[in-house]
């Protein structure tokens, strides 16, 4: 393992002073009108598929045999290492581009730009709008000409000049999508900064990243790297609000609930420790704060390019996460065990929690079998508190890969008869779903779909599992109550799906082959109230 370096911090600066740069509330603002960035060309104004690459529909193989001939080759490689696929090679997901913007797009004084199709750029706009973000997302535009003569990456640096305003920004991050990546488009090339802004360039094409999740952790790697070469270079600026302490931190790598690191935090307390930032973070300078850790726990298994920048570093990584009894139990050892913390001190933060999750557990059991699965990498950690509460948790799905920090988990779910899959399609959890029967089904929008079609009580992974505490004792309490909720809607389940049965298939569906056929013979059919729309004084149109 590599020799820690510790982070120099510059203490001349203040919060209030000293030239220390103090954040504005951009996660809180309204939505920022960034100027739009045009290109320096009518030719490019309208954007379009590369001629060479056949454009973002000409499939993955393609794709990748058209990026290994643009000079992408290690860029690929390093992929394929970090992110290795399963017997499918696509997400059935979104886009993986999704999760890198995300994280940009959370992040205070960050600017993210897109370079890709202006479908693809219309569709991952959409869908971050939808999940609430207010910021703008820039686009440079391409055509087949732009891309093949290389006036596009200049199109790209003239954007980032434009934008690498410091009063504004601290970064400026640019993502190459798919077709960017198979044509070559070097962002390696840009200015590392301009004006004292950072320049992140990342590639996060669809053919490379199986799954949105793991695109995070591009972007993660990514500012981790800069933020530790930085840090090597001399010294940082501290994380805003963060006052020098004489204790240790963990850091906490993966989203996770905002009170979860709370919970982490009265867990390790007794350890001599205080949680340090998560990763992926909300600004800049956390990142110096996550890198100077004493170790870091790896919540979300599938971080890899973080890993590695923390390894680089001489961080430490703890793998699985403090869930039910055992979990906690067998976390905060790892966690003493990592660090050379005596055996007492262990023992003590022991004593002070598990007594209280084995009540709760106790006060709610959950007598169901389950099967699960998801894409957030945090699929295994609720099967192991399932199981803790009761549960018969038949199956576990992870679209994730396997990596070490997930083997406790594995390990201690297959003792227990659990079947685990990692890089789990559809056709797997469908599968699973119907050959164990389950009294509930937790997992993805088509799962969750098709369980309702077989009035099997589900629920939708992402959010309603995701979005509730997961760790000590509210962790253990929280879930029991959704999951007992949804147990209990069994008999309305059953109600639904014979109310709507029929509906949908057949002469039902909307779509008609033939001529539709009429209503059984003695079914009643609903007459219009009048030919006359305003007739009784009701409005026209919606």
């Amino acid at each position: 393992m590599a020799r820690k370096k510790d982070i120099g911090y510059d203490h001349s600066a203040t919060g209030d002073a000293g030239g220390e740069v103090v954040y504005d509330g951009a996660g809180h603002a309204a939505i920022d009108h960034a100027t739009t960035v045009e290109p320096r060309s009518a030719s490019a104004a309208e954007p379009g598929p590369a001629a060479d690459t056949g454009g973002c529909h000409a499939g993955a193989e393609k794709m990748r045999a058209e990026a290994r001939a643009n000079a992408n080759q290690e860029l690929l490689a390093r992929l394929e290492a970090d992110y290795p696929v399963g017997p499918h090679d696509k997400p059935q997901s979104m886009c993986p581009a999704f999760g890198s913007l995300r994280v940009g797009l959370r992040m205070r004084r960050t600017a993210s730009v897109l370079c890709g199709s202006a479908c693809c750029v219309y569709g991952l706009t959409f869908t971050s709008h939808f999940y609430g973000a207010r910021r703008t997302v820039g686009y440079v535009p391409f055509n087949s000409e732009t891309l093949v003569t290389g006036k596009l990456f200049e199109d790209l640096r003239d954007a980032v000049h434009e934008l690498a305003d410091p009063d504004r920004y601290d970064a400026v991050v640019v993502t190459n999508l798919c077709v960017p990546t198979a044509s070559g488009v070097p962002l390696r090339l840009l200015p590392k900064q301009i004006n004292g802004v950072r320049i992140v360039g990342i590639d996060v094409p669809g053919f490379g990243v199986p799954t949105h999740a793991e695109a995070k952790d591009v972007l993660a790697g990514a500012m981790l790297a800069y933020a530790r070469a930085e840090a090597e270079a001399g010294p940082v600026l501290r994380p805003t609000g963060q006052k020098p302490g004489p204790r240790p931190t963990l850091t906490l790598l993966g989203e996770i609930f905002p009170a979860d690191p709370v919970a982490i935090s009265q867990l390790i307390d007794p350890l001599g420790l205080d949680v340090g930032p998560v990763v992926p973070t909300r600004e800049w300078r956390e990142l110096y704060g996550a890198l100077d850790c004493a170790a870091v726990a790896a919540i979300h298994p599938f971080y890899t390019s973080s890993v590695r920048e923390f390894e680089a570093a001489g961080r430490p990584v703890v793998g699985s996460a403090p869930v039910g009894g055992d979990g906690t139990a067998a976390w905060l050892e790892a966690v003493g065990d990592t660090l050379a913390i005596a055996p007492d001190k262990v023992a003590a933060a022991q004593n002070q929690t598990l007594p209280a999750i084995q009540a709760v557990l106790e006060k709610s059991p959950i007598d169901a079998r389950i099967t699960l699965s998801g894409y957030e990498g945090s699929e295994l950690l609720v099967a192991r508190l399932l199981a803790e509460a009761g549960a018969d948790v038949r199956y576990v799905g992870t679209a994730c890969p396997r990596t070490p920090w997930s083997d406790a988990d594995r390990a201690w779910l297959e003792a227990r008869g659990t079947v685990v899959k990692y890089r789990a399609s559809l056709e797997d959890d469908v599968a699973a779903m119907d050959a164990f029967e389950p009294d509930l089904v937790i997992g993805t929008t088509p799962v969750v779909q098709k369980a309702k079609q077989k009035a099997i009580p589900a629920l939708y992974f992402t959010n309603l599992i995701s979005a509730r505490p997961l760790f000590g004792i509210p962790g253990v309490g929280a879930l029991a109550q959704v999951i007992n909720g949804a147990l209990a809607s069994r008999d309305r389940s059953e109600k639904m799906r014979a109310f709507f049965t029929g509906v949908g298939v057949g002469d039902t569906a909307g779509i008609w082959e033939d001529k539709p056929a009429p209503p059984p013979a003695g079914k009643k059919v609903r007459a219009p109230r009048s030919a006359d729309p305003t007739s009784q004084g009701g409005a026209i149109g919606c």
